[in-house]
């Protein structure tokens, strides 16, 4: 990677991304896109962009002299699948539009799938790399359509297309977005704000999780990988943790012993949350192109709550 498009740069992912990339790369060789513009200053190039728009994606990449296009813009799950036909429209459209533009530019291309491509009937725990997917959401049926468009985008066209299947995100710089894995995110702004926090998914209920840190590193990891390596390319299955509400809980109380927990389970969410497996195999991940995760649960609500309270003490100031 020598020069980078970012698509969706000012969400969860993308806006710190963008900054991790910047920190390697150098600052005017990412150029951070969204569909609109950041609140906020940045430094480096940043353009305007709606990912529906094939013709300016292509005019922005060219124009740039971009060799890498990472294309994160998306409409998350709990979001999906309330407006499943605009989800369907911006997901793939979009996507097709970025395979497109790194087709006709020969960029290699990067683009996230998620833990959502599974469904009910995929093997719950210790999800394998290649097994049954047959998500009961929009969203997911967008991930495994995007999955496999990537694979046929390097099958076909040799396009250099890599990817992992994102589990549950957590990040103190950005808030949560509309995913359902996100109660793990504002779990963490409740307790340190409030004191207390009441879950939408359900007790007992086991998601994959990571911290952002180790997201950002997978990418960057996985784009810089031998590809003679890489026998998946796609898709690839990454984890560093699975918990469930109350264990969360219960780590955040060593921390801030009065935090209170409560319950008013959101049927839509939980029910997308219950069709999602319980903990997934990263083996071929680690295997191929050596993925591995520094933080696990403990670790993680340690940092999260030190950084969250730093940065609340700021705003308060």
């Amino acid at each position: 990677m020598n020069r980078i498009l970012i698509t969706g740069a000012l969400g969860q992912i993308g806006s710190e991304l963008t900054t991790k990339l910047r920190g390697i790369y150098g600052v005017d060789n990412v150029i951070a896109t969204d569909i609109r513009n950041p609140e906020e200053e940045t430094d480096g190039p940043f353009e305007v962009l709606d990912v529906s728009d094939g013709n300016k994606m292509y005019e922005l990449a060219k124009r740039h002299k971009v060799d890498t296009l990472i294309h994160m813009a998306a409409l998350l799950s709990a979001t999906a699948e309330a407006k499943p036909v605009f989800a369907w429209n911006l997901n793939m459209g979009g996507l097709m539009n970025a395979l497109e533009t790194a087709r006709e530019l020969s960029c290699q291309f990067f683009t996230p799938s998620s833990i959502g491509a599974f469904g009910p009937t995929t093997p719950k725990d210790n999800t394998p790399q290649d097994t049954i997917q047959r998500p009961t959401t929009m969203y997911g049926v967008n991930k495994v359509a995007g999955e496999l468009l990537a694979d046929y985008y390097f099958q076909k066209f040799g396009v250099d297309t890599r990817g992992v299947r994102f589990p549950g995100l957590i990040s103190f710089v950005t808030p949560p977005g509309g995913g359902t894995t996100d109660y793990a995110v504002e779990i963490y702004y409740e307790a340190v704000k409030n004191g207390s926090y009441t879950s939408y998914i359900d007790k007992g209920t086991y998601m994959d999780m990571m911290y952002m840190p180790d997201a950002l590193n997978a990418i960057v990891d996985l784009m810089e990988a031998d590809p003679s390596r890489l026998k998946h390319r796609n898709a690839f299955n990454v984890t560093a943790m699975s918990f469930s509400p109350e264990e969360i809980a219960d780590e955040i109380k060593k921390h801030i012993p009065s935090f209170e927990m409560n319950y008013q389970v959101d049927p839509i969410r939980q029910s997308i949350a219950d069709s999602w497996p319980n903990s997934i195999d990263a083996t071929a991940a680690k295997e191929e192109w050596g993925f591995k995760a520094e933080y696990d649960l403990a670790k993680m609500t340690a940092d999260m709550i030190e950084k969250l309270s730093l940065k609340y003490k700021t705003i308060q100031k």
